[in-house]
């Protein structure tokens, strides 16, 4: 299991207690189609430290590669694509032990923003399938306790008349291999700055 200490409060905390502002939405609207995987921004979302996979309390958010040229829609974007690369970090330990993921559910109020699906999508190359249920972890262990309580006689049986997918983002081939190379320089950075980490803690 992958987790992050901070995905969605990440832009929580660059809109509201940075930028002033709680339209997220209207922040996101400025961020243009053609920069999507051409962002010269890099952000690292470790702001409470880190879990998977690099478990390391030391860690810190950290914007890399700004310019005079950079502006708020850069940060914007840097910030929900760090958080999806952060992501794929747990994803590519599971690819590295032999597991095959093909495609993957989301869920969650980060994921009604349509932009952000769509980078998660082009991050993981992979396609993914939005929930109509909005809960995620909740409303797992209300599907394992009704199992528990004989309701359903196990869980695939359970998650097949519970669960049910409203609709699915796919990755666009072009885009993946963008990400693709921006995923490897992001890479780059946390190894790059964790001894740094660890003398400012």
């Amino acid at each position: 299991m992958g987790c992050m200490l901070s995905a969605a409060s990440c832009n929580k905390w660059f809109c509201e207690d940075i930028l002033g502002r709680n339209d997220y939405s209207e922040l996101q609207q400025d961020i243009r189609e053609e920069n999507l995987g051409r962002n010269h921004v890099f952000f690292l979302p470790y702001l409470m430290g880190e879990r998977s996979p690099i478990n390391d309390t030391d860690a810190r958010g950290t914007f890399v590669g700004m310019t005079m040229d950079t502006n708020r829609s850069d940060m914007v974007q840097a910030v929900l694509e760090g958080v999806a690369f952060a992501i794929r970090d747990s994803f590519e330990v599971a690819r590295s032990l032999g597991i095959p993921i093909n495609r993957s559910k989301i869920c969650g109020g980060g994921f009604k923003s349509p932009l952000w699906k769509k980078i998660f999508a082009n991050v993981l190359g992979i396609p993914l399938d939005l929930d109509k249920t909005e809960q995620g972890p909740g409303y797992g262990a209300i599907i394992l306790a009704m199992v528990g309580c004989g309701v359903y006689n196990d869980v695939r049986s359970a998650a097949d008349a519970l669960v049910s997918v409203c609709s699915t983002v796919q990755p666009e081939e072009a885009l993946v291999e963008l990400y693709n190379e921006r995923y490897s320089k992001f890479r780059q950075i946390y190894p790059a700055m964790k001894n740094l980490f660890a003398e400012l803690a």
